[in-house]
């Protein structure tokens, strides 16, 4: 979803299932914590908002935004979670560390998708400058945490529905 046509943190309330009896996992990366902290907040707030227990929305923190994959991984296999957010930010240098950084995280992201038996949300910012990522982490732009997490109720809901 692009940010300049629609804010990350508006949704519609009455497409939200109820959220009460999940539980979500969620690990943030420490780097740029200025900004993961506020993705984390967003997060968790929108999921209480939705019925979520506190105790019930475990939050794991890994070095930077790279670990995120394998945190991701391992709270999708001991975590005892019906999905997991990954939070972290990175943005452009003057090197390429950029961009092997973010295409190893949506991949890695991407992997555990399609091998996990539980949905890995991505709420990585990649912005080109810092207040870009203010922008989305709770700035004019809405917080990418909130987006993070009506999508982690969704796609639990997305997989109750087919248990049934």
């Amino acid at each position: 979803m692009a940010t300049a046509y629609q804010n990350l943190s508006s949704y519609d309330l009455n497409r939200i299932p109820d959220a009460s009896k999940m539980r979500v996992g969620i690990i943030v990366s420490e780097w740029n914590s200025s900004i993961t902290e506020k993705l984390l907040e967003g997060a968790c707030n929108t999921l209480e908002k939705h019925g979520i227990l506190h105790d019930n929305i475990p939050v794991f923190r890994v070095p930077g935004s790279f670990e995120l994959t394998f945190g991701a991984q391992q709270v999708a296999k001991y975590g005892d979670v019906d999905a997991v957010i990954v939070l972290g930010c990175v943005v452009r240098g003057d090197t390429p560390h950029f961009d092997y950084v973010c295409e190893g995280v949506t991949e890695g992201v991407a992997r555990l998708n399609s091998t996990q038996d539980i949905p890995v949300i991505f709420g990585l910012l990649t912005t080109d400058n810092m207040q870009q990522a203010e922008d989305r982490a709770g700035g004019k732009s809405g917080n990418k945490g909130d987006e993070s997490a009506i999508t982690a109720i969704k796609m639990i809901d997305f997989i109750c529905k087919l248990k049934k």
